[in-house]
């Protein structure tokens, strides 16, 4: 007799086999020597504080001691939560009382009473043979910057490496002689979602930073004519590159939100997205397209494929460098 399929499924419906399939029970790990770290949930948002992203303020000093009681003073008001930021301090080559005083400035700081204390400090000690003057001449100098910006290529490096954690969503270079920048410049500069972004570097005598610049032909035909180890540096008559500079555009009582690309960024004052140096994008110790350090990382960072932006209408004070003669 021919059964119909419903009543073939009606008349085996008692003889079905269960079938259980081998899903894997959870594993416990209890050894202390395991650590596990999930960079997945670690974002750098426009929502910033609501999402309580950490900030990781990096700054390397050499001979810096009488800046420190200036850095504090300003990094105190910064409005950004303070739970939320890690301070961390490479000191190299140093030759007065710098690690003292930024040990005392950090302990004081940290004990303010009307003060939120910031989430951790970090100090570095590291040496690289740096032997040059602190005297402005002797650090602004032409035959100096190459030599110069190499060693604070590896200062960076080296600092970076040591400070930045898997919790950290954005990372905040800040040289120790600023005089003056606004309390909610993290918040400003996170607002608009860059992945690399400077603000116009001015100094109190009027001298500006020629550092942040737009690429020109006539840099890249010159470049092409260089050895690959040469590295241009901006800002003196011995290299003319014709660059667009951002320190010549902008002003500062107009709309601080208007953005413009660069190709190359000073070191005054940057805010970078965690991510960009999780992978790779350092400052280059060497001649990296020509260029070495903040200017080189900015070209890396392109080559990278990563954004790199500058905020002309947008000022950070600096303090008075006394320019050689030979400098635009």
């Amino acid at each position: 007799m021919e059964m119909t399929p419903n009543e073939q499924a009606s008349w085996t419906s008692h003889l079905r086999t269960p079938v259980v399939f081998n899903h894997h029970a959870p594993l416990e790990v209890k050894s202390s020597t395991i650590e596990h770290v999930n960079l997945n949930p670690i974002k750098s948002t426009t929502k910033a504080v609501q999402n309580k992203e950490r900030v990781l303020i990096l700054t390397p000093l050499k001979d810096a001691s009488r800046y420190l009681s200036k850095y504090f003073e300003l990094v105190a008001k910064l409005s950004y939560p303070h739970e939320l930021i890690d301070l961390a301090f490479l000191v190299g080559d140093t030759t007065d009382d710098t690690l003292a005083v930024l040990a005392a400035e950090l302990d004081r700081i940290q004990k303010r009473p009307d003060s939120v204390p910031f989430r951790s400090a970090m100090i570095v000690e590291k040496d690289f043979g740096l032997v040059l003057s602190q005297d402005v001449q002797d650090r602004h100098g032409f035959e100096a910057q190459a030599p110069r910006r190499k060693a604070m290529a590896r200062a960076r490096n080296y600092l970076l490496a040591s400070a930045l954690k898997p919790e950290h969503s954005w990372v905040y270079w800040r040289d120790v002689d600023i005089v003056d920048s606004p309390e909610k410049i993290i918040e400003d500069f996170i607002a608009h979602d860059k992945d690399v972004l400077v603000p116009k570097h001015q100094l109190t005598n009027g001298i500006v930073d020629y550092n942040s610049w737009v690429e020109s032909d006539k840099a890249r035909k010159l470049a092409a004519g260089l050895s690959k180890d040469t590295i241009i540096v901006e800002g003196y008559k011995q290299f003319d590159t014709g660059r667009t500079y951002m320190c010549r555009m902008g002003d500062w009582r107009e709309n601080k939100d208007v953005e413009m690309e660069l190709d190359g960024i000073g070191g005054v004052n940057i805010i970078v997205k965690a991510d960009v140096h999780r992978s790779g994008i350092n400052f280059p110790a060497y001649a990296f397209e020509n260029q070495a350090e903040t200017e080189g990382f900015a070209k890396m960072a392109k080559r990278a494929g990563y954004g790199v932006w500058g905020l002309p209408n947008y000022v950070v004070w600096h303090i008075d460098t006394e320019e050689k003669g030979g400098n635009l």
